[in-house]
């Protein structure tokens, strides 16, 4: 049986974890698309990454999903994908799930206070 750690690691053994700082600079050349995996009401109490899409971790299936109705059109799966949550586990988790549905260059930059602490950009 699996523990939460288990798909922590599984995740983190897959998806790249950024520095603030590199996240900053994709976030600078625009060429990246950033996505907020925390639920409305976490990132209506603190903001997120400017520009940033926002899709909660549980809908990230459909969301992802070209041939879903509830396709997001900002997810293609050659785009360079940044994802932020609030400490980073449930982005690496999300980024994983990314993955395992043929997206390959998606990247985890952690968690939006260290963000907002390196001066990201914020709305």
């Amino acid at each position: 049986m699996k523990t939460a750690q288990d798909y922590l690691d599984e995740a983190n053994a897959v998806v790249p974890k950024i520095t603030s700082e590199e996240g900053i600079a994709r976030h600078a050349a625009g060429s990246a698309v950033f996505v907020d995996v925390r639920d409305s009401a976490d990132i209506a109490a603190s903001g997120t990454i400017a520009g940033a899409e926002r899709i909660q971790r549980g809908m990230i299936e459909f969301r992802a999903d070209e041939s879903h109705p509830l396709h997001n059109a900002a997810m293609k799966k050659d785009a360079e994908i940044v994802l932020i949550c609030g400490a980073g586990g449930q982005a690496a988790l999300a980024g994983k799930t990314l993955v395992d549905m043929g997206y390959t260059n998606v990247s985890n930059v952690g968690g939006f206070n260290a963000w907002k602490e390196a001066g990201g950009p914020i709305e």
